[in-house]
């Protein structure tokens, strides 16, 4: 054998064996990528329709909700967040974490917060039956998620 084709199945090992190195790293860089990514919360759901007659009773106004729903595994502060509709009504999140993995439910009426249900303490119904759009903002004024319904679901 000579100097030569022994020097040429050297270095084609040493490539095979970088290629294998590099494909067997990118799984990790990947991950690396997703531990430092922003957590996923969404407009989950939206009644914009109360159940029954539109009134303003606190029953009626709190048929109507949006759930908003962390998707990662970590709990997401959303003190400052706002939720807004086409009209200008706004709710703000005031000292609220939300739970990784989990869901709530933001009524338009009066109630007692908990952990899974919010309360705006509104005595008129926010959203509208027919059309409207949610936008969820974060404390910095960023839109994380934007939910359309009705005449204009085109636009979303």
């Amino acid at each position: 054998m000579s100097v030569c084709s022994t020097a040429r199945r050297i270095a084609a090992t040493v490539l095979a064996a970088g290629a294998l190195v590099s494909v067997a790293a990118l799984p990790a860089s990947a991950h690396d990528g997703d531990h430092r990514r922003a957590p996923k919360v969404e407009i989950s759901s939206v009644q914009a329709d109360s159940p029954g007659r539109d009134n303003r009773s606190n029953r009626s106004l709190n048929g109507e909700w949006v759930e908003i729903t962390n998707n990662s595994r970590r709990a997401v502060d959303l003190d400052g967040w706002t939720l807004k509709g086409e009209d200008g009504n706004r709710y703000k999140f005031k000292d609220f974490r939300l739970s990784g993995r989990s869901t709530v439910r933001v009524h338009t009426g009066e109630g007692r917060d908990t952990r899974t249900d919010l309360f705006q303490g509104r005595r008129d119904h926010v959203w509208g039956n027919r059309s409207d759009t949610a936008t969820l903002r974060d404390d910095h004024g960023r839109t994380v998620d934007t939910e359309t319904w009705g005449h204009h679901h085109h636009r979303r």
